[in-house]
């Protein structure tokens, strides 16, 4: 079956014939693969940066984005069937008997970094025809979001940053008690750093849960990332015509930020106004380059007087991907229109190559198999 890889002694993208899997276990399933999406991971592999194939196996099969239809299930499989649509996540578990997150499914929490990951690390992705996966690994997605599932795995780096905020946050009374059906951040403040599809996902889940949201990115208005933001109720920034100085004065004290972007110069830029208690949280995971200046003394200053909060969040949980597709359903109940929007092309395998290595253009592109 048709694959698409990088051969990373040969530093080469190529469409890969590559064997159809079989069920090899009682609580297996076999997967067709429908859409899967691109992003700047994939991207970044096909510089040769990093990404790693399979012991045996001189090439790696892109994409951890992804949904698929259920075609086959093992002996032991119970509430899946065949025609269900699922969604796979991408951490496996390290094998360390003695690491206690990845024993405890929580392999996004591993403590001896030996774990591997689905299109990204030692395990082939799923930007093919068919795949593999056991049970465990894969969330039921009801048909009704058969158009919007695929951005699932993404979403759910909001879903656990959030979850963090929210446990972290507990040290202050900072959550409004929603009594009023406001929202949990209602009277609280967030910057989302960044309009593409993390971003933007972001910001939705933000609104979700009552935040006053200001997305602030490079580009000056008008412009249809803009619209999307500003279609959910979310203020659009430029930071081209706005300093982070000026956007503090804007928005006040800023509670939260959710950085998206991946670019320490502007991320350590923004940190230096996060307001008093706030959290910022990082999503991006930048290239390896030189040195940058950052204004040590005063963040450091910051954290300590203003009690503030920096937390990761990166290849998530099943709650995270079941709260992921919840509230999938909640943008397409509210913002129908935007969240439909962030899928700016849906593409052949054909074009896989002008879509990992060609200008970056859009929000989400998805290369659709089925």
């Amino acid at each position: 079956m048709k694959g698409v890889g990088v051969v990373p002694t040969r530093r080469e993208l190529a469409l890969i014939d590559h064997p159809e899997p079989v069920l090899a276990g009682d609580y297996q399933i076999k997967v067709k693969t429908l859409e899967v999406g691109v992003c700047g991971t994939d991207r970044e592999i096909c510089t040769f940066a990093y990404g790693r194939p399979p012991a045996g196996d001189e090439y790696l099969l892109l994409g951890h984005e992804c949904l698929g239809e259920v075609v086959e299930t093992g002996a032991k499989v119970s509430g899946l069937k065949a025609g269900d649509l699922v969604v796979p996540s991408v951490r496996r578990p390290c094998p360390e008997p003695t690491c206690r997150p990845c024993r405890e499914g929580r392999q996004d929490f591993c403590r001896t970094w030996d774990f591997t990951e689905r299109g990204i690390n030692q395990r082939h992705g799923f930007m093919t025809e068919y795949f593999v996966e056991e049970q465990s690994y894969l969330t039921p997605v009801p048909a009704s979001l058969r158009e919007l599932a695929v951005m699932a795995e993404p979403l759910t780096i909001a879903e656990k940053g959030m979850t963090q905020a929210w446990q972290v946050q507990k040290r202050l009374t900072w959550e409004h008690p929603n009594t009023d059906g406001l929202g949990r951040g209602h009277g609280l403040n967030a910057v989302v750093l960044g309009a593409g599809p993390i971003g933007l996902l972001g910001a939705m889940k933000l609104r979700l849960e009552g935040f006053k949201v200001f997305v602030y990115s490079r580009s000056p208005k008008p412009n249809f990332k803009a619209d999307i933001a500003e279609s959910i109720g979310a203020k659009y920034i430029s930071s081209k015509e706005v300093t982070p100085e000026q956007l503090a004065q804007k928005v006040g004290n800023i509670d939260l930020v959710y950085e998206a972007v991946g670019e320490g110069h502007v991320s350590f830029d923004l940190m230096r106004v996060l307001g008093i208690n706030g959290i910022y949280i990082f999503t991006g995971i930048p290239a390896e380059k030189g040195p940058i200046p950052v204004f040590a003394d005063n963040l450091m200053r910051n954290i300590t007087l203003k009690n503030q909060a920096i937390v990761g969040t990166v290849n998530a949980s099943p709650d995270s991907f079941a709260e992921a597709i919840h509230d999938l359903g909640e943008f397409q109940k509210r913002w129908p229109n935007a969240v439909k929007a962030l899928i700016t092309g849906r593409h052949t395998i054909d074009a896989h190559r002008e879509l990992l290595t060609g200008r970056a253009t859009g929000i989400k592109n998805v290369i659709r198999f089925g």
